[in-house]
């Protein structure tokens, strides 16, 4: 049959037969689909490699019994149904295929658009029903109208590619690209209310994270245009549906385009009710281009592992070298939470980041790239639709324009080792310093040239303001009186009387409310809440 005889390939998902016939030409092949976990443990210790979509759950316990197991494989963009944790310690490789379904999915939004415009479903079914009402589905062209689009990656990119050739202007926000990559783009970059303002059309391509939950919601759209248009082929979630039900029932919002929904199937969501909402059953994805491009993509992947060598998606961690773990390993998990940190500190598009590593760090060599990287994964992971590893940061910084450059030095501010992190936006710039001290103590050692003493764990409020009695007195009432309790508190000055830094540990997450009310006290410059991690160690 021409295939080696020492691996074996499970395929537990339908996988199509484009990519089955990639892996037979190599390996042993068997597809055994609906498999229950425990079916599934009691075989899987013979395979080498195993393929899935998302009907399979790759639990612990599976890859605990894969003894033999070097690669997984999930043909598809999302890898929530495998145990990321215990397949990289394990060493296995978990590698995807997210580029697959791009077109899919592009092509489906300019589809929803142009329906949307001219109200195509409701024309069809208004016909098929023996009726000839042209005026009833008076359309809109999309020529020379504003596309505002949510979120830059790969989809968002081709959509604009797509909406350029129809005459469309095309705006768009993303916080890490910047303006000039956008340019390139063919995509005017601005900021969400401002995106919000001006577009006649608004098509969203974000993950759903906390961030990006309701971000079109009843006050967003009182700021949009009367008779916008929005298109959700990305994730059910982005979108507050109660808000633009009753938008569209009020004649703000003309009519809306969903492929997703919050909860699906969406049976009981009123957006149904509205002729002007058209809808598709999650159908993003749903080609046969897209299904065997992941196939292949896999496939490929999986031989490339089996032979010896790398997977182009890889999305869990590469092992640190023994000889230097001691060191490496607590500094890339301080420079991610700093990263994290920074991001949330740091308005604006992300247009450099630069690493300066002193004392023992300057004397690892190239070692220092594994803190790079897992930095960079903490700065771009929170907002990005792509999953951000150490693999692939540096090239998702790349395609984002963001400038990344690292440097060494003799010195680390009185620290055996020290690395700082500068960063600077379309809007400002901010720099970070930590170290790590005997038995893994990490601590943040300087915000903006403020030196203190931080744990980089759990809630942070940070604020600047004016060096007078009183100012963390206030802070604190607020907080007090929503009884969000304050674990410890760092402050800093340079000179007296002018602007200081104020940092609080806090034991909870605070509202938007509290926040807004420490920003309009006196002699507040700015304030930040910040969530470094879930809970204190």
């Amino acid at each position: 049959m021409g295939f080696s005889v020492s691996f074996k390939v499970l395929v537990s998902d339908p996988l199509a037969e484009e990519g089955l016939d990639v892996l037979r030409k190599e390996f042993h092949v068997d597809v055994k689909t609906d498999l229950p976990e425990e079916d599934l443990v009691g075989i899987i210790g013979n395979y080498d490699a195993l393929l899935v979509r998302s009907g399979t759950e790759v639990t612990a316990r599976v890859i605990d019994a894969g003894k033999k197991l070097r690669f997984i494989g999930r043909a598809g963009a999302g890898v929530d149904n495998i145990d990321m944790g215990a397949a990289t310690r394990r060493g296995i490789i978990v590698a995807n295929a997210p580029e697959g379904n791009t077109l899919a999915a592009t092509e489906h939004t300019m589809a929803m658009m142009l329906s949307l415009a001219r109200n195509i479903p409701q024309a069809n079914s208004s016909l098929k029903k023996k009726e000839w009402k042209r005026s009833k589905f008076m359309g809109v062209e999309l020529n020379e109208k504003t596309l505002g689009i949510v979120g830059l990656g790969r989809i968002g990119r081709e959509v604009a590619k797509r909406a350029n050739v129809l005459g469309m202007h095309c705006v768009g926000y993303d916080p890490f690209i910047s303006k000039d990559k956008a340019s390139q783009m063919g995509v005017e970059a601005l900021s969400l209310d401002e995106l919000f303002k001006v577009s006649d059309f608004i098509t969203v391509h974000t993950p759903l994270i906390k961030e990006t939950r309701h971000i079109i919601n009843g006050k967003s759209i009182a700021t949009m245009k009367d008779g916008v248009r929005i298109i959700n082929c990305a994730r059910g979630g982005i979108i507050n549906e109660k808000d633009l039900y009753d938008a569209i029932a009020a004649g703000k919002v003309a009519g809306a385009a969903l492929d997703v929904f919050e909860e699906e199937p969406p049976l009981n969501s009123p957006l149904l009710s509205l002729d002007q909402v058209i809808t598709t059953p999650h159908l993003g994805a749903s080609t046969v281009e897209a299904q065997t491009n992941v196939a292949v993509s896999i496939a490929k992947q999986c031989i490339s592992v089996l032979k010896g060598g790398s997977a182009k998606y890889t999305v869990n961690a590469p092992i640190i070298p023994p000889e230097h773990a001691d060191t490496i390993e607590p500094f890339a998990y301080l420079a991610e939470k700093m990263a994290r940190f920074l991001t949330q500190l740091t308005p604006g598009r992300l247009e450099k980041v630069d690493f300066v590593y002193g004392g023992d760090l300057a004397r690892i060599g190239n070692n220092t790239r594994f803190i790079t990287l897992m930095a960079l994964k903490g700065l771009l992971d929170p907002i990005l639709q792509v999953p951000v590893n150490i693999v692939n940061a540096e090239f998702v910084a790349k395609e984002r324009g963001i400038s990344v450059a690292e440097t060494t030095t003799p010195e680390s501010g009185g620290f055996r080792s020290l690395v700082t992190i500068n960063v600077k936006t379309d809007q400002k710039s901010e720099t970070m310093s930590g170290t790590v001290f005997m038995k893994g103590r990490s601590r943040i050692v300087a915000i903006g040239g403020y030196t203190m003493d931080m744990i980089p764990e759990g809630y942070v409020i940070v604020s600047r303001h004016l060096d007078k009695p009183g100012v963390i007195g206030r802070a604190s009432t607020i907080l007090g009186k929503r009884n969000i309790n304050i674990a410890g508190m760092q402050v800093g000055r340079i000179k007296p009387g002018e602007e200081a830094i104020m940092v609080l540990n806090v034991d909870s997450e605070v509202p938007p409310d509290a926040m807004d009310e420490i920003r309009s006290m006196p002699g507040i410059f700015t304030a930040v809440f910040a969530k470094i991690s879930d809970k204190l160690i």
